[in-house]
């Protein structure tokens, strides 16, 4: 993995993911989620959970950031923060995982969970998360 960005990159990619993670569209579940990612560059690509009512045509937060960082025409991410409501962080989905393993293996992980004012905040990596990961190449 790369060299880890500072606290204050970090902090800041939560706080995309935490204004971002507003703006879902939940309708269903009430689950509002919010990702975004860093690249290799220094784009910042934000994406939020969008419900449907035909469940397999929703879209997570991270499919979302990774989806606007290929438009983009990047395809290197160093770093996704991911931001849950709850009283603790929520790792990616297998869907998600499976897709962002795509693009970088060992990206790091900054999971938080939001209840009212409080936050916590907890790292892991996608090799931790999806150790054998399925690739064709």
């Amino acid at each position: 993995m790369r060299r880890r960005p500072d606290e204050e990159t970090l902090q800041s990619l939560v706080e995309m993911a935490v204004a971002v993670r507003k703006r879902a569209h939940a309708p269903y579940s009430n689950y509002l989620v919010g990702a975004a990612l860093l690249t290799t560059k220094g784009s910042v690509h934000v994406g939020c959970n969008v419900e449907n009512a035909s469940y397999g045509a929703t879209i997570c937060a991270e499919r979302a950031a990774v989806t606007a960082m290929v438009a983009s025409g990047e395809r290197h991410p160093i770093v996704c923060a991911l931001v849950t409501g709850g009283a603790e962080p929520v790792a990616p989905c297998g869907i998600c995982r499976q897709v962002l393993v795509e693009f970088a293996p060992d990206l790091l992980l900054v999971l938080v969970a939001v209840r009212g004012k409080q936050r916590v905040r907890r790292e892991t990596t996608l090799g931790a998360l999806l150790p054998e990961a399925f690739r064709l190449l």
